[in-house]
């Protein structure tokens, strides 16, 4: 922050591994909450893919979920990978977080998770990875 001060903290989101939080849980807490307390957010990444203990949507002060796109590519068609999914988006909203899917990657799938209420998603289905001056004329 020092190097950038005109950056407004609320702007910058960290993500965090689920799998990297296990290592000293607290230290990890008192960090992120120092973070916090700048105003900085954060999102516990990769969301089912690790440990996936409830006690990290309690324990870790994160403001958002992503779910692995591993569940998603498959939940079209696998009742089990939809069944997860529901139940983080359900998850994330007891907890009053906010979720993002990883690797919406057609119309369908988009539909089906607007259905579940997930209004947040990133993949090929919405743009591929582009420069940013390429960004308004996407938009």
């Amino acid at each position: 922050m020092a190097l950038h001060p005109d950056v407004p903290t609320h702007l910058l989101e960290l993500e965090i591994l689920e799998t990297s939080a296990v290592s000293d849980i607290n230290y990890i807490i008192s960090t992120i909450q120092a973070c916090i307390d700048l105003g900085v957010h954060f999102a516990l990444d990769d969301f089912g893919t690790g440990y996936s203990s409830l006690t990290y949507l309690r324990l870790l002060p994160a403001s958002l979920i992503k779910i692995d796109h591993s569940f998603i590519r498959y939940m079209l068609t696998n009742e089990d990978d939809l069944a997860i999914v529901l139940g983080v988006v359900s998850l994330a909203k007891a907890f009053q977080l906010e979720v993002i899917v990883e690797g919406v990657e057609t119309i369908e799938h988009g539909t089906v998770l607007l259905q579940l209420g997930c209004e947040l998603a990133q993949g090929y289905g919405i743009a591929k990875p582009m420069p940013a001056i390429h960004i308004p004329q996407w938009l």
